[in-house]
């Protein structure tokens, strides 16, 4: 039978915040990019809540934006209010939240995609991954198929799925096989990928009912309003240009009353009956998983949230459930502010296959198939922005791959994107994966306001950041040096002034004259507040002052951690090779063979974050490979 074929560079599968970003990477950089998603409706797709950004979220968005990504500058076409989080912490927490228009950040992802070079969308669904085998014997992709049997040839292929293989949704006893929102599912490639030996996952998520706004008490409920000075979450965004009217959300909690008609029907919860298979995510659980899990709780947080400008649909953020819809329909109504609630859609949980992602090497390519790469919660994570910087990071090195050039790893002391790429490729994760703050080692580094001066440079070398945005960053960097060491080399001497100032702020007297950088170290002080005792300074933008009074105020803290980087550095140079097998090592614990020989790390510091390798194992490799690599010295200068 004659069937359909065509000729791309890349194909990626799946086009949600993983997929987006996949595909428009490897296009922007000069390649022919196939894009297959079961319904071209569902581009960008936010089946939860319409959010981007949150606690460390936002600093993943961030530098996915200084790296060259889309979503940074999606969200600020479309939010519809936009907070700074953690304001009253130290800057290593910040982060930007912004609720969206949930149908206009789809509709502008999509003219995003629709309008890019060298990128075609296809709706279809693809059953089948292609492969043969190199000269070395090694499999390697060379293709996919679609249920109509149609064959598309590629050089690499991204698997950016999603929540959509054998997705089942499923509230009480309803159980439907469709993707979120009832969409259709992806039946097909599971199979395919088991049969290329790829080991699966059964994760679940969920999510609230959305309800109709015109039902709701807002008297009831705390009003949540935006920040008034708002921040961009891309760095090329003009700060002007996101000033504008903002929607308010709204705060509500569950009470005794809630709970205990929970309590009452939690045999008929899928997730308590077993009726539900899949793993749920530890730090977003359901209303009934709150409520059994923390018995003495008297109340958890509602937030009522907005989808969008032009609908009435309401999101209710912190009751995801599985219930029936009796019992959703009474729980609901217990809440202050919902007494007479219309549900628009029920709330469900969503099933779905995915990888175990310890098969992938740091570049997120398969470690069996050479070219076959995989993003996004298809790798076991969950979040939009999770999903996104993996797809942007496993398109990045597809192309690269393609293109026969350096593969592009980011490691844990460069950006929060390490951190999360290293956790799913080291640690074994039997939950969805979530992003934390505390995650990070070195997060007074790697924070959210300085992502462009930390990931602009490698965004450029990539080819995904123009000249122009380059030669900005580099203006910048230069502006808050050359502040700094005015402020480190500007004294303020003994005069009345200076005193009165510091006792009207609570500071103590000065004895004798100190630099304008001493005073900003200290804790009731900052940058901003010396303006009147500065005459000489300089008009600076508010970006650039932010990063003048931080890498002042924490200069201890930072140059504590920057030594603490230097030796994370040290084990990340030291190499390992793939096909090492490590029973030739005597003095290695079982366990730690075992773990060695399955995850073959690439690098000793990666080798030291695998659970049951301890540091009397890594102490035991360092001395091995120094001694082969002395013995190999010794007979290369002797040849």
């Amino acid at each position: 039978m004659t069937v359909l074929e065509e000729n791309y560079d890349i194909v990626v599968v799946g086009a949600g915040h993983a997929g987006c970003e996949a595909a428009l990477a490897c296009a922007r950089l000069g390649l022919e990019t196939i894009v297959f998603t079961v319904s071209v409706d569902s581009i960008a797709l936010m089946p939860c809540n319409p959010n981007v950004g949150g606690s460390s979220k936002g600093h993943l968005v961030r530098e996915l934006d200084a790296l060259g990504g889309e979503m940074g500058k999606n969200i600020d076409k479309t939010f519809i209010q936009s907070k700074m989080l953690n304001e009253s912490k130290g800057p290593a927490v910040h982060s930007l939240r912004a609720q969206a228009d949930k149908q206009e950040y789809s509709r502008e992802m999509r003219k995003t995609l629709e309008n890019t070079d060298r990128l075609t969308i296809r709706q279809a669904e693809v059953s089948e991954i292609v492969t043969d085998k190199d000269e070395s014997g090694k499999e390697r992709i060379i293709g996919v198929k679609t249920v109509s049997g149609a064959f598309y040839h590629a050089k690499a292929v991204v698997l950016a799925t999603g929540t959509y293989l054998n997705a089942r949704c499923i509230f009480g006893d309803v159980s439907n096989y469709t993707g979120p929102n009832g969409l259709q599912a992806a039946n097909h490639l599971t199979d395919s990928l088991r049969a290329h030996g790829i080991q699966m996952f059964r994760f679940k998520t969920g999510t609230p009912a959305r309800v109709d706004k015109r039902s709701l008490d807002f008297s009831k409920m705390e009003e949540q309003l935006g920040d008034e000075k708002i921040v961009p979450f891309s760095f090329s965004t003009d700060p002007e240009s996101v000033r504008k009217p903002q929607v308010s959300c709204w705060l509500t909690y569950t009470n005794e009353k809630t709970h205990e008609i929970i309590r009452k029907n939690l045999d008929r919860s899928p997730l308590f009956s077993g009726a539900i298979e899949g793993t749920g995510p530890r730090y977003c659980p359901s209303i009934e998983d709150k409520v059994v899990k923390f018995p003495d709780k008297e109340r958890h947080q509602i937030f009522v949230e907005p989808e969008g400008l032009y609908t009435n649909e309401m999101y209710l953020a912190g009751m995801s459930s599985s219930l029936p819809e009796d019992v959703q329909h009474a729980m609901y109504k217990t809440v202050p502010g919902l007494e007479n609630v219309k549900i628009v859609r029920n709330a469900y949980a969503i099933e779905y296959d995915c990888i175990n992602s310890l098969q992938l090497k740091p570049t997120l390519e398969f470690k069996k198939i050479s070219g076959l790469f995989s993003g996004g919660q298809f790798n076991g994570s969950s979040g939009y922005e999770e999903a996104a910087v993996q797809g942007f990071m496993a398109g990045v090195n597809a192309a690269m791959k393609v293109m026969n050039r350096d593969s592009f790893v980011l490691d844990r002391s460069q950006a929060y994107i390490g951190v999360l790429i290293d956790d799913l490729v080291t640690k074994e994760n039997h939950e969805p994966y979530r992003m934390m703050t505390s995650r990070a080692e070195y997060r007074l580094l790697l924070r959210q306001d300085n992502a462009d001066l930390r990931l602009r440079k490698i965004g450029y070398e990539i080819g995904l950041v123009s000249e122009d945005e380059y030669q900005k960053t580099i203006i910048k960097e230069t502006e808050i040096e050359k502040e700094i060491l005015r402020l480190e080399h500007t004294t303020v001497g003994v005069n009345h002034q200076v005193q009165e100032f510091l006792q009207e702020h609570k500071s103590t007297p000065l004895k004798s004259g100190v630099t304008l950088a001493e005073l900003i170290r200290r804790p009731e002080l900052d940058y901003f507040m010396l303006t009147q005792l500065d005459s000489e300074r300089p008009r600076l933008s508010c970006e650039i002052a932010e990063q003048v009074n931080i890498n002042i105020k924490y200069d201890g803290y930072i140059k504590r951690q920057k030594q603490q980087v230097e030796q994370f550095k040290k084990l990340e140079k030291r190499k390992l090779d793939a096909d090492f097998d490590y029973n030739k090592i005597k003095g290695l614990r079982i366990e730690a063979i075992q773990k060695l020989n399955r995850y073959k790390p690439a690098s000793i510091g990666q080798a030291s974050r695998i659970s049951g390798v301890s540091p009397a194992d890594i102490s035991v490799l360092l001395v091995y490979f120094e001694k082969l690599n002395s013995e190999e010295r010794n007979v290369n200068s002797h040849g």
